[in-house]
């Protein structure tokens, strides 16, 4: 049915923190929940600042995406959020690299700087992906 729901969840992303899920699909659409830089076995903001928490959370968003047989060639929009919009060049260089490489269109985007993340993470992002036609 097109309207049908199901909650994704992989043990290779940090599980939820709360009431929701990793991601839910409906239909040819995946939302993936906000991500921040939790490393999956410690469930604690990695160190290394802005970029290593950058690189976690894609690792993460990947983690979830693979586990639904996406990529991210498939996300169509992302909202990333920020403490500092001063470490948008840093956030921008590293999401760059797996959101728009050489000849891949890369998603819609909105950046908004917030005035804090769970654990005080630097930077949080969520994204909306589609299953490509069958």
């Amino acid at each position: 049915m097109p309207n049908e729901k199901s909650a994704v969840s992989t043990p290779d992303a940090p599980a939820a923190i709360g009431p929701y899920s990793q991601a839910v699909r409906s239909g040819d659409l995946l939302f993936l929940s906000g991500q921040v830089g939790f490393d999956p076995a410690t469930r604690e903001v990695v160190e290394g600042g802005l970029e290593a928490q950058t690189r976690q959370v894609l690792a993460n968003v990947e983690a979830v995406l693979r586990a639904t047989g996406l990529r991210f060639a498939d996300v169509v929009k992302t909202t990333v959020f920020l403490k500092d919009m001063g470490d948008f060049v840093a956030m921008n260089a590293i999401y760059g690299e797996s959101f728009a490489p050489e000849g891949v269109i890369p998603p819609a985007r909105s950046t908004i700087e917030v005035a804090r993340l769970p654990k005080d993470a630097l930077v949080e992002i969520e994204v909306l992906a589609r299953y490509p036609a069958a």
